[in-house]
């Protein structure tokens, strides 16, 4: 989608029966020989879809009219009749589904096109039960996990303050494919090498997307082979390793 409020572009799931429609929009658009609009961000010409006599229809126009009728229609008012039901509503019906269904941070922070955790974290609250199972999957007794942050854990070396703070904040750690445990007394983390970092903790939950990384390092190793790039190669194939030493200490088949 445009970019928003935030200057920033959104990507959003779009249903078939709305694609069809909007195939069928498109179509009808293709037909007309109209001039390109500068778009009022950017300044690029941009051939939009939604355009009446040489003007760019309004998302009030649109979706927020429309709304309003069916809210009429279908009792949806209060005692002003004024609609219950607005479209700044939908889009916060959407980041709470996202995220009382499991989407991670950086996923529900794409859809929403939110430009800080912080902005998208107010859903995540929303969904504290969700948040909870996640986080008893992980610090509860007797789960099993893997990386190198995961001895702290067993040894009960975590302090209570750490804890509380993961407590509240545990959704802002998750990574791909597990949680850092790095606190905010110990600073902003140097590296992107949670992998093998001392803060980093995984379980079985994670073993899906695992394996599909492990798959993706060694088919990128494999291309740096053919281009007969030593170093990539030797890159590749270290974490894939690292990858393979997660699953197996996870109890995990690598397939």
């Amino acid at each position: 989608m445009p970019v928003g409020k935030t200057a920033r572009e959104r990507q959003i799931p779009l249903h078939d029966e709305a694609a069809e429609a909007l195939r069928v929009v498109l179509g009808l658009r293709a037909k007309v020989a109209d001039r390109m609009l500068p778009d009022e961000r950017t300044g690029d010409l941009v051939r939009f879809v939604f355009v009446w006599r040489g003007k760019l229809m309004s998302g009030r126009h649109l979706f927020g009219a429309p709304l309003k009728r069916v809210c009429a229609a279908t009792g949806l008012v209060d005692a002003r009749d004024r609609p219950t039901v607005t479209m700044h509503r939908f889009r916060h019906t959407l980041g709470t589904e996202l995220a009382e269904r499991g989407a991670k941070l950086h996923t529900i922070m794409s859809v929403l096109g939110h430009e800080s955790p912080q902005m998208t974290m107010v859903y995540a609250r929303i969904s504290d039960a969700e948040v909870l199972r996640d986080y008893q999957s992980v610090l509860e007794p007797g789960v099993m996990i893997a990386g190198a942050g995961a001895e702290v854990i067993r040894s009960g070396n975590l302090g209570e303050s750490a804890v509380d703070w993961l407590r509240s904040n545990f959704l802002k750690t998750a990574l791909e494919l597990g949680h850092c445990l790095r606190l905010p007394s110990e600073g902003p983390c140097e590296c992107d090498l949670y992998l093998s970092c001392s803060r980093f903790v995984t379980t079985p939950c994670y073993a899906p997307r695992l394996r599909e990384r492990r798959r993706l390092e060694l088919s990128l190793a494999d291309d740096a082979r053919a281009r007969s790039w030593s170093r990539e190669v030797e890159r590749h194939c270290a974490v894939a390793r690292r990858v393979e030493q997660l699953l197996t200490d996870l109890g995990e088949e690598l397939e």
